[in-house]
């Protein structure tokens, strides 16, 4: 049970994220999604699109682990490792998106 309530609570982050995200952007019909090493944009997508694909990627590798972590019994002394393995999941998730959010206003202040 905790753990879809973690992963309810990470997707709520991230979706409120692109939700505030997407009233900053909204001006701009597409968004960067891949940088090269230079900084440059190799590559946009529609704002939606880019502002949602995190949140759904994310929902679905949550379900995933909580999923497993529910349906699997661990091997013996991995016992209290599913908790803190789906937190860092969460938290690795909102981290990327919001250093891609970052990237996304960096570059737009750039051009």
């Amino acid at each position: 049970m905790i753990e879809a309530i973690i992963s309810a609570l990470a997707l709520c982050v991230l979706v409120l994220m692109s939700l505030r995200a997407n009233r900053r952007f909204n001006q701009h019909a597409r968004l960067p999604m891949q940088w090269s090493l230079n900084g440059s944009v190799n590559w946009t997508a529609p704002r939606q699109i880019a502002l949602a694909f995190t949140p759904v990627l994310a929902g679905l590798t949550l379900a995933a682990v909580v999923w497993l972590t529910t349906a699997l019994t661990p091997r013996p002394g991995q016992e209290g490792f599913a908790i803190p393995s789906l937190i860092f999941v969460a938290l690795v998730f909102v981290a990327a998106h919001t250093f891609h959010l970052w990237l996304i206003r960096k570059s737009i202040r750039e051009s």
